[in-house]
């Protein structure tokens, strides 16, 4: 389902990091986000909903652009 802030995502599985790409054109990486938080956020019918409950705040980020 298409979401109104997330507009793409990715997981580096060697590296655990998780690079979201959002609508406003920010980039965030997170940091050791396990892959099966990976998995759940790929199979939410919410992606801004689930970043927002479950990433943001439980792992470490950076903002790449």
């Amino acid at each position: 389902m298409p979401s109104s802030v997330v507009a793409n995502f990715k997981y580096d599985r060697t590296r655990a990091i998780l690079r979201v790409f959002f609508v406003s054109g920010s980039v965030y990486d997170y940091f050791r986000v396990p892959e099966t938080a990976y998995e759940e956020m790929k199979q939410s019918g919410s992606k801004g909903t689930f970043l927002n409950l479950r990433i943001k705040g439980a792992y470490r980020y950076k903002k790449v652009k």
